[in-house]
C-alpha cells in the first residue's frame, strides 16, 4: 500500500499494520457500497465504526482522499465520493474491486486495458531492453517453469510479476512502466481469488518464453505478437472462469 501519511511518517506509537488494516476496511466498505457515495460521517462515527484512534482515522482518510474515494472538510466530516472520482489505476483500488462483487467487471476491464499497452511494451522492449533486463526476463521464465512444474502458485506468481514488470520497464517508456502495479494486481488477484488452476499449463509458460526470446533477439514484431497471444489467452481463461465460454481446461497465461 502507499504511505499512509506524507513521506511515509506515522503518528508516534501507532503500528503500521493498524493503519493498513483501517485503510483496507475503509476501501473495501466504499467499493462494496457499505459506505454509500454521498454519505457523510463524523470523526466520532468513524472512530467508533473502525475501532481506531482519531490519529489513525485521520491518516487513513488522507489515503482515501489521495485515491479520490473520500473528501474531508472541517466542521462537515468525511464525505464518501462517487466512483467517478476514484483513481481506478491505483493498485489499492484495483485490489479492493477484485475482492468485491464487481470482480467480474473489473477483470474484463483490466483485460481490455492490458490489450492496449502490453503488446506495445513488448515491441518497444525488443528495441530498447538492456542486457540485464533481457537476463531478468529469461530468468523469470525459467522460474515460472520450475515453480509451475512444482505447482507452487505463490512462487509462480512472483516470477510472473517480475516478468511483466521487467518487460514494461524495458519498454523505455516511463508512462508504460508506471502501469506495472496495475498488471501486478491483476496477476495477484487471479491467484488470490482462485482464478488460476492448480497446475500452470506448459503452453502458458511457452508464450512467455516466446516474448523473452523475441526481446532478447531484438524482434519487435514477434515480441508484440507473442504478448498479444498471452493477453488473448488470459482473457479467454478468465472468461471461462466466469462462465462466459463453454467449460474447457483453464490456462494460466498472464
Amino acid at each position: 500500500p502507499p504511505p499512509l501519511t506524507p513521506g511515509g511518517q506515522r503518528p508516534e506509537g501507532e503500528p503500521a499494520d493498524l493503519h493498513s488494516a483501517v485503510v483496507n476496511r475503509l476501501g473495501e466498505d466504499i467499493v462494496s457500497g457499505r459506505l454509500e457515495a454521498g454519505a457523510v460521517l463524523s470523526s466520532e462515527q468513524l472512530e467508533t465504526r473502525y475501532g481506531a484512534s482519531r490519529s489513525v482515522m485521520r491518516e487513513a482518510i488522507r489515503v482515501l482522499e489521495q485515491l479520490g474515494m473520500a473528501a474531508s472538510r472541517r466542521r462537515v466530516g468525511v464525505t464518501i465520493a462517487s466512483r467517478e472520482m476514484w483513481k481506478v489505476f491505483d493498485p489499492l483500488v484495483i485490489r479492493w474491486r477484485l475482492g468485491s462483487a464487481e470482480r467480474d467487471n473489473q477483470l474484463r476491464s483490466l483485460s481490455e486495458l492490458r490489450r492496449g499497452f502490453e503488446p506495445v511494451a513488448a515491441e518497444l522492449a525488443a528495441q530498447r531492453a538492456t542486457p540485464d533486463q533481457c537476463a531478468t526476463l529469461t530468468g523469470a521464465v525459467m522460474e515460472m517453469v520450475r515453480h509451475g512444474k512444482a505447482g507452487d502458485l505463490r512462487a509462480y506468481l512472483a516470477a510472473d510479476v517480475v516478468f511483466h514488470s521487467t518487460l514494461m520497464k524495458a519498454s523505455g517508456n516511463e508512462m508504460i512502466a508506471a502501469l506495472d502495479g496495475v498488471v501486478a494486481e491483476v496477476l495477484t488477484g487471479r491467484t488470490e481469488h482462485d482464478l488460476m488452476p492448480a497446475q500452470p499449463r506448459t503452453e502458458a509458460i511457452r508464450l512467455h518464453a516466446d516474448v523473452a526470446t523475441a526481446v532478447v533477439s531484438g524482434d519487435p514484431e514477434a515480441a508484440r505478437a507473442a504478448m498479444e497471444a498471452i493477453i488473448a489467452e488470459a482473457a479467454q481463461a478468465i472468461a471461462m472462469q466466469l462462465d462466459l465460454l463453454p467449460s474447457t481446461p483453464t490456462s494460466t497465461s498472464s
